[in-house]
């Protein structure tokens, strides 16, 4: 699995949200596992990337 790289060039979204976004969706991964993880050889920071870029997990900022 790559970096879906259309996706990254078409980001409309704030690249820092974005990247905060993918730095949790790491963290999330390696305390509680995903499905994709063995698939991937366990690169948790890929799976990341390409579920918040496809919009497979979505997030949202607080105020």
């Amino acid at each position: 699995m790559g970096i879906p790289l259309p996706e990254l060039i078409d980001l409309q979204d704030d690249v820092y949200a974005c990247t905060c976004a993918i730095i949790k969706r790491s963290q999330q991964i390696t305390v509680a596992g995903d499905e994709d993880l063995e698939k991937n050889n366990g690169k948790v920071v890929s799976i990341s990337i390409d579920q918040i870029l496809t919009k497979k997990v979505e997030y949202a900022i607080e105020e």
